[in-house]
């Protein structure tokens, strides 16, 4: 798929259909995550995969907006590997390496037919705990995906956007 199709064309899924994912594609996705950029690439990112039973029942029991998904993708960043700004204590590029990740595994996603949806409504501590994440990870977002359900469609907002002049500035 051409990317300006790909950018356009993408929504966030929030009706998933029951058919799995390909091992074949749900690896892709995952390398588009591995090669995506980091601050210094460091790599702080982490990955985690939920699709055993086990593990999308309880990430659905946490939050709603799993939105019973067939696989459900948790993305959290090493506070120890995060690359951090000399030039001003307290910056640091974890949330941005996550985010930068899990942008390129939606679009690979998509590119293979495949859905998703950023998702930052949860409780972060009880997620944290229920997959005992280590002390030293901050959870980012989960991303639900799958493949659409018949009927799926784009919010009602979804191709809304303010006017350019509004959010560039040009200085």
């Amino acid at each position: 798929m051409e990317f300006e199709s790909l950018i356009r064309e993408r929504y966030s899924v929030r009706k998933f259909a029951d058919t799995p994912i390909e091992k074949e594609k749900l690896d892709l996705i995952l390398e588009a995550g591995r090669i995506a950029p980091t601050g210094h690439n460091n790599q702080p990112q982490r990955i985690y995969v939920l699709q055993s039973e086990e593990a999308v029942a309880k990430i659905r029991s946490l939050t709603r907006c799993a939105f019973n998904a067939p696989v459900v993708l948790m993305f959290a960043y090493s506070r120890d590997e995060e690359w951090k700004n000399d030039l001003e204590p307290g910056q640091t590029s974890g949330v941005e390496d996550a985010t930068i990740v899990a942008t390129h595994m939606m679009l690979e996603a998509w590119n293979l037919g495949i859905g998703s949806c950023m998702v930052n409504w949860l409780p972060y501590t009880k997620v944290k705990e229920a997959f005992a994440l280590p002390e030293n990870e901050e959870l980012v977002m989960i991303m639900p995906i799958g493949y659409p359900a018949e009927g799926s469609h784009p919010a009602r907002i979804h191709f809304e956007s303010r006017p350019m002049e509004e959010i560039v500035k040009v200085l």
